[in-house]
């Protein structure tokens, strides 16, 4: 069965709204109008309690009316036992009307009979259609646009996306509930425009870039995703031993002297950590999500799916757990990184023991902003990844082979003929 999902309509013109970063309210398409996250959130849950509320009432009505017809059904029983009854009374005292009456009950009972059996017998048959999806309905869901009633099939994963039909943005129900409801969101700040014109400037002092690449490929799909994250809080402590060197080297008559003097260092310390990123989304490249880091914490925002339309939202399938490996290698490595900081005025410094424990506090499911922009080029796909509040970009980019050969012929040719023209002039 379809879910039903939640959009949001603009309340002046029913328009769909989506929410705009630069001004960080929600905007209609159509007719131009803003709101206010808080305004629109208030409008659409008075229209969830009335829609709870006549959904309760519908079904205590279906079943009032399923008690009603039941007892009817047993007052026509009995109606009948009593008729019966009457009739075999009556067909004592007055013999052959009491049989007719009877034969005429009879004839309806048959015909009642015969109805039921039409009935059962005149469905379509579909016996020879494949039941189900099996295995592939695990990685499915489907739900049912609110505007133009399309019944649509989704990643299970998926948790906000647009109708194809009429480009409404929707929220599909049932990825926010309970454990899956996000703690935080920090809105996109940045457009789509901007993640373009971001690309185009990644381009730019890359001599090796095909030509083609630059002028003729046109971005396939670039997509806003509020991509999910596990927010580790926690605190490292701990010390590590250093073997380090200090050498020198000086001339001592005819020789060259090297002299090195070897020390031991300690270093202790503990560090506190608040919101240490760890991306749970199993589609996205790690190392994407870590390149585009730091995030601005500072404007998270409680989670409110007014923020979604719009965009694409995924919910977590990477859990706390499988998460947890990452977020301590973090944690043990910034500390180590800190403690070696502080060590200098040594040539050459080795850690020879180290000992790290950390406290692990909560954890925070939260939404970030990424622009997700993928391109393709000789059949390859690249892609781009942009952190929707700061800008920052990170992704590869192709190379042509031709010029770097031509790059190279070049040089050589440049040398060849420097070198010849010095030999002809000696």
């Amino acid at each position: 069965m379809a879910e039903q999902v939640t959009n949001y309509q603009c309340p002046a013109c029913t328009g769909p709204l989506h929410y705009d970063g630069s001004i960080g309210k929600l905007k209609c398409d159509y007719c131009e109008s803003t709101y206010e996250v808080a305004e629109i959130e208030a409008l659409y849950k008075e229209k969830e309690e009335a829609a709870a509320k006549a959904a309760e009432e519908e079904k205590k009505k279906q079943q009032s009316e399923l008690r009603v017809g039941v007892g009817l059904s047993r007052e026509n029983a009995e109606s009948v036992a009593e008729n019966e009854q009457t009739m075999a009374d009556g067909e004592k005292a007055e013999g052959q009307p009491a049989r007719a009456g009877q034969q005429a009950g009879d004839q309806a009972a048959s015909e009642n009979q015969q109805a039921e059996e039409m009935s059962d017998n005149g469905d379509w048959d579909t016996s020879g259609m494949e039941q189900g999806w099996g295995a592939d309905a695990e990685g499915m869901k489907s739900y049912t646009c609110p505007s133009c009633g399309a019944e649509l099939i989704c990643d299970a994963t998926t948790a906000a996306t647009s109708c194809p039909y009429c480009g409404n943005p929707s929220i599909v129900p049932g990825q926010f509930s309970g454990m899956l409801k996000p703690d935080y969101v920090i809105p996109f700040k940045l457009s789509k425009e901007d993640a373009i014109k971001a690309l185009k400037a990644h381009y730019n002092g890359k001599p090796f870039l095909p030509k083609a690449f630059k002028s003729k490929n046109h971005i396939e799909e670039i997509k806003g995703v509020y991509v999910p994250f596990w927010l580790f809080d926690g605190k490292a402590e701990g010390n590590i031993t250093y073997e380090a060197t200090r050498t020198r080297v000086y001339r001592s008559g005819d020789y060259e002297v090297t002299e090195t003097d070897h020390f031991h260092v300690y270093r202790a310390g503990s560090l506190s950590f608040e919101r240490i990123p760890v991306d749970a989304a199993s589609k996205m490249p790690d190392d994407h999500m870590d390149s585009i880091e730091p995030f601005d914490y500072s404007e998270l925002k409680p989670f409110s799916t007014a923020y979604l339309p719009g965009f694409l939202a995924d919910k977590y399938d990477v859990s706390v757990e499988d998460s947890q490996e990452r977020a301590d290698r973090r944690c043990r490595e910034t500390l180590e990184n800190s403690l070696r900081d502080t060590v200098h005025g040594y040539t050459s410094c080795v850690p020879i023991t180290k000992n790290i424990h950390l406290k692990r506090g909560k954890v925070h499911y939260a939404l970030l902003p990424v622009w997700m922009l993928n391109t393709k080029w000789d059949g390859k796909d690249f892609l781009f990844a942009m952190n929707g509040q700061t800008g920052r970009l990170v992704g590869d980019l192709p190379i042509s082979w031709g010029k770097c050969f031509g790059t190279a012929a070049a040089i050589i040719a440049v040398v060849t003929a420097v070198l010849t023209t010095l030999f002809m002039l000696v």
